[in-house]
């Protein structure tokens, strides 16, 4: 049994609410879905998201990345050898995480519908609801209360508000939020690397004097300040996760040596796919930094994989899984949905999926 073809979807999917961080404001995901096509017939489906301010990668150079080199390294070759073709597509190409995600996510998407199980099962877990949190935008004083309130209503009830726009105003922010949906509701910010150290402790700790109960701190800093990310984690009670600032083992491995973060959110298209995101997930737990999984501004394809992942090996804080949840429609027909807090995946082999949306593929895709 073989690999007979490798095609790519360019697709571009409206969002209900526009997204907006301290890095990008966008009103769609561009991305591209790869599929991969067994002699059987059986097509397994992965994703590379476009996100120029985070990743660098793009639709147009994870397709040349897909189609110039890990098509020909895979085409004609055994789906069912999966750590083999896992690592001949981490070796065929430096850099290209999204493009590498992408394929390795569709030869485990693959690999499970060829046994007939949900890719859960496949990763060794069998829970088909996860629970996430749900992203505040970065806006004004009164639109972050009126989200947080709707969102509340709709049953999420872990928040996480986007800061790192406005220092000065961030501690005001937190604390309307608070005020508004009381203190049942959980909180934890993400700064997207907006604030310099010195800000990022002063606004950590007012809120900590506040007593406003912030679970948690995302990338307060540059994603290449390692040194700024440890001297905020040694000065402030609150935990701090790195994000940006750890995309592969390289950069986790460094994180753990100097100390920095006190917990890590691991991303598939940061780090090239499943294979490396497990790795990464078993590292940090024996080091003692806490875990939670996390997803670009993707589809179905990439959130599905992704709690899938999560599923299987849980981590220390709750995932960060709602990016679909943000589509205006879903761009696939199959996999997973959304019940309030919850991702729900379906109970059929691989992720579930088994089209794509004719109506929102490019013309060159």
């Amino acid at each position: 049994m073989t690999i007979t073809a490798i095609r790519t979807h360019r697709l571009t999917a409206a969002l209900h609410t526009p997204f907006v961080t301290a890095l990008r404001r966008t009103t769609t995901v561009d991305t591209l879905v790869v599929e991969l096509v067994d002699a059987d017939g059986r097509s397994g489906f992965g994703e590379a998201p476009q996100v120029w301010q985070v990743t660098g990668a793009s639709v147009a150079g994870a397709e040349a990345c897909v189609r110039e080199l890990l098509a020909p390294t895979l085409t004609g070759r055994d789906p069912d050898d999966l750590t083999a073709r896992c690592a001949e597509v981490r070796r065929a190409v430096a850099g290209n995480e999204a493009a590498r995600c992408a394929v390795d996510v569709a030869l485990h998407d693959l690999a499970a519908q060829r046994l007939g199980v949900p890719l859960v099962r496949l990763l060794g877990g069998t829970r088909l609801r996860i629970p996430t949190d749900i992203t505040l935008a970065a806006g004004d004083v009164a639109e972050v209360v009126a989200a947080a309130r709707r969102r509340v209503t709709e049953g999420f009830g872990v928040l996480k508000l986007k800061v790192g726009t406005d220092a000065a105003g961030d501690l005001d922010r937190v604390r309307a939020v608070r005020n508004a949906v009381g203190g049942g509701v959980r909180i934890r910010l993400d700064a997207n690397q907006g604030w310099t150290p010195r800000e990022a402790v002063r606004v950590i700790r007012g809120i900590e004097d506040a007593g406003l109960g912030v679970d948690l701190v995302e990338q307060p800093v540059h994603r290449r300040d390692l040194d700024g990310l440890g001297w905020v984690s040694d000065r402030v009670q609150t935990p701090i996760l790195a994000d940006e600032s750890v995309f592969d083992l390289r950069d986790l491995v460094e994180l753990i040596r100097r100390r920095a973060a006190d917990l890590v959110n691991v991303k598939l298209s940061k780090c090239g796919g499943l294979s490396t995101a497990r790795t990464m997930l078993e590292l940090a737990a024996a080091h003692g930094v806490g875990t939670l999984v996390g997803s670009m501004m993707e589809s179905q394809v990439g959130v599905g994989a992704a709690a899938s992942l999560a599923a299987a090996h849980p981590g220390t804080a709750v995932n960060d899984l709602d990016a679909a949840w943000w589509l205006a429609s879903s761009p696939v027909s199959g996999g997973l949905r959304y019940d309030a807090a919850h991702v729900v995946l379906p109970d059929a082999p691989g992720l579930g999926i088994t089209s794509v949306s004719e109506a929102l593929i490019h013309a060159d895709g």
